[in-house]
């Protein structure tokens, strides 16, 4: 029986992948093709995406495609939200994208609802408000008067972009321009008020495709540098937590979500919008997922606060494992917590001397021992899922009868048990790699294989089974 190979390019804020997903009569497997770093530049105290990298990453991961004569029926790209690129009006690029970690748009929502009230930027487009919105990265260049932005003919998402440089193709997928805040949450349109007031016309936007459109085959240069075949690309959810909630093995929908890695994200998926004065209060998020869903949710920082920590340690010559890490939150009996989501933490220069400092800030004892800071941040982050989820039962308009994390932190036991016992409902770990599964999923629903996003959740579950832990209190 014929297999139908996909090729799904996974590309979070830290690395990428390039992952072939297979799919022969029903059953799905996956294997990793490529492995690549996604690292900020640095540059006169700005932060950028060295997109050109990466567009080299994608090509070595095609190359290798060829060079084992793998017949692919689609190619997909999903990347982290909010950043975008500038395009002049013959297709080039003008320059690299900004970065969301740059510091250039602190202080920005402040002064942009000086022109626009918080409450009614919200009941526009019921997003969560975070200073690297791209809402607020276009207010930021445009008071500036930001000369890419000024003479760009087209503005695309970093998954468009990437698209682009494939296929020569320009378009605007919908999960990925849900995350902006630029986008009307029930009609699927940009805001033409809130382009206005951040000096972008309507036409420097393409119209809105939603998750499994083609966009095009990879174009000839492409396919004479890496002999690959002249493949279509999907768009799939470009978003990377709406590939990752396409590949949930739910089995009913009176779940929430978890997609842990270095952000938490947790939510609901729902069929309409809730923008409510207490999701305005509470900061949650309206952000777009497969079929036309919306995905409810709230970002918390997540394993991003351990990675910093981790790249400190590696340049003192220690290099941990998770298994280490979790038995060193074991053995460490340090009780004090931190909130993740304190703007100390967004972008520290030495995450750890960011945590001493919170803590000495609130009065309370600092870690002192590397495992003191593993346990402090696994528990902080247990205590934030369960007061967010509290939040979410509070205005879900179903009952919440378990948790699915998704992602790589569905594989951190102990972070997974002290969550079951923070939230009191069970928690479904796995799969780890929900967001290249969606991916490639979504390629198969574009290619007529599989049906709505419960038929490829079913497959899902009989794929990968799942890890279950419940409330020990």
């Amino acid at each position: 029986m014929k297999a139908f190979h996909f090729l799904a390019f996974d590309i979070g804020a830290t690395s990428g992948r390039a992952v072939l997903g297979s799919l022969q009569e029903g059953s799905f497997t996956m294997r990793e093709i490529h492995r690549f770093p996604t690292p900020m530049v640095a540059l006169h105290g700005h932060y950028y995406w060295d997109v050109f990298n990466l567009y080299s990453a994608l090509l070595e991961g095609l190359s290798k495609c060829a060079a084992e004569h793998i017949p692919l029926c689609s190619i997909g790209i999903d990347t982290w939200g909010v950043d975008f690129g500038y395009l002049a009006n013959d297709g080039t690029l003008l320059g690299m994208p900004r970065a969301y970690r740059d510091p250039y748009t602190e202080g920005a929502p402040e002064d942009f609802f000086k022109h626009l009230p918080k409450r009614e930027v919200y009941a526009r487009t019921g997003i969560q408000v975070l200073p690297f919105n791209s809402l607020f990265q276009l207010f930021r260049t445009y008071e500036d008067m930001y000369v890419p932005q000024e003479i760009a003919e087209r503005i695309l998402f970093i998954p468009d972009l990437l698209t682009y440089m494939l296929t020569e193709q320009q378009v605007c997928e919908y999960t990925i321009a849900s995350t902006s805040q630029l986008l009307n949450p029930y009609t699927h349109k940009f805001d033409y008020d809130l382009l206005e007031q951040v000096g972008v016309s309507p036409s420097q936007f393409c119209s809105i495709i939603m998750p499994g459109t083609t966009v095009g085959p990879l174009c000839e240069t492409v396919c004479q540098q890496t002999g690959i075949e002249p493949v279509p690309v999907i768009a799939v959810a470009g978003h990377d937590t709406a590939s990752a909630v396409a590949a949930v093995p739910a089995r009913s929908p009176h779940f929430a979500y978890l997609s842990s890695g270095t952000w938490s994200l947790m939510g609901i998926e729902t069929e309409q919008p809730i923008i409510t004065d207490e999701s305005f209060a509470h900061n949650f998020t309206n952000e777009g997922g497969i079929e036309g869903t919306t995905r409810f949710l709230k970002n918390i920082t997540g394993m991003w606060l351990l990675e910093r920590c981790r790249a400190t340690w590696k340049k003192q010559g220690k290099t941990y494992s998770y298994a280490d890490l979790t038995r060193m939150a074991t053995e460490s009996t340090f009780e004090g917590l931190i909130n993740p989501d304190d703007p100390a933490f967004a972008n520290p220069e030495e995450m750890m001397a960011a945590i001493a400092t919170y803590c000495d800030a609130k009065g309370e004892a600092a870690p002192q021992s590397d495992a003191d800071y593993v346990r402090c941040i696994f528990r902080s982050l247990a205590h934030r899922y369960g007061e967010v989820l509290a939040m979410l039962k509070a205005m879900s308009p179903f009952p919440i009868e378990c948790l699915h994390v998704i992602g790589g932190g569905s594989q951190n036991e102990l972070l997974n048990q002290w969550t079951a016992d923070a939230i009191g409902i069970p928690v479904i770990a796995g799969p780890s790699e929900a967001t290249a599964i969606g991916n490639c999923f979504i390629q198969a629903k574009a290619a007529g294989l599989v049906g709505d996003r419960w038929e490829m959740r079913r497959l899902i579950a009989e794929t990968f089974t799942p890890n279950i832990y419940y409330p020990c209190k």
